[in-house]
């Protein structure tokens, strides 16, 4: 939360027990304008919500997040809900809309992995690929401009700045847990880059970046070597993947799992609605 939303305000609602535990917590992007608070995802954070400590009392632990949230007076809300976010009907009021990720939920055996990827496509790009590039060393600061210019190739705008892109990198490498990995040929030339986060629970892929004449296996090259590296070190991994049917194909030859989370959105006000559509 540091890092996305810097410049900006946040926060967090800790529940805590009889002892002093915190029990739940909910963090938040909070913002205002023309007087009108609302609340929305950062940037690169597909899920926010409530979280809670193992043995705590959810239902209970909710009305109380949910009573907290109400002190705020919000005249929006939008939120994501990690997968197996419990208790998310008791969220009354709230617009649940479902959402799709694609996640592998055990990445302990590479080996395994790679035998669960799609043969005719993903195995042998990676074999193609890995005859001809091999890993490369990329900075925060490089990868930055990589991201831009890739944007850039296909005539859009790339929509981070490059300070975001940069500091979220850095904070990451810097606590142990993020992967910033490239490919290149013999010549020095990247044809990929990817960078990942993770905790003890799951890994999330955030930014990636292509060259415009990149090798077909580029891209699933730096999937492979990703994950080799977190294997041992979280226990799933997840695409951040899209409802696109073109996204969720491809996504679904590394092996991943289709995975239901949900965006909850409150808003009383008709014209403010129709405004942030």
């Amino acid at each position: 939360m540091e890092s996305v939303c810097c410049g900006k305000r946040w926060d967090v609602i800790l529940l805590r027990d009889g002892h002093g535990t915190i029990t739940a917590a909910l963090p938040y992007l909070i913002g205002s304008k023309l007087g009108l608070r609302y609340i929305l995802q950062p940037q690169l954070t597909q899920y926010n919500g409530p979280w809670f400590r193992p043995g705590t009392n959810v239902p209970a632990a909710t009305q109380q997040l949910i009573q907290e949230l109400r002190k705020l007076h919000l005249t929006f809300y939008r939120q994501s809900f990690a997968p197996a976010t419990p208790n998310i009907e008791a969220w009354q009021g709230y617009e649940k809309q479902a959402r799709v990720t694609y996640r592998i939920e055990d990445i302990s055996d590479p080996q395994q992995l790679f035998s669960h990827f799609d043969k005719r496509h993903r195995r042998t790009q990676i074999r193609s690929a890995s005859k001809v590039l091999h890993p490369a060393d990329i900075t925060p600061e490089a990868f930055a401009d990589f991201h831009t210019r890739y944007w850039n190739s296909r005539g859009e705008d790339d929509l981070l700045s490059r300070p975001f892109i940069i500091r979220i990198i850095t904070a990451a490498l810097q606590r142990g847990q993020g992967l910033l990995v490239a490919v290149a040929d013999d010549s020095g030339v990247i044809h990929a880059a990817r960078f990942v986060a993770f905790d003890a629970n799951s890994a999330y892929s955030l930014l990636s970046a292509l060259a415009p004449d990149h090798h077909n296996g580029a891209s699933p090259y730096t999937f492979w070597l990703i994950l080799q590296q977190l294997a041992g070190k979280t226990r799933a991994f997840d695409f951040e993947g899209s409802m696109t049917p073109s996204i969720a194909h491809a996504y679904s030859l590394y092996g991943s799992q289709p995975t239901t989370f949900y965006q909850l959105t409150r808003c009383k006000n008709p014209i403010i609605r129709k405004i942030i559509k």
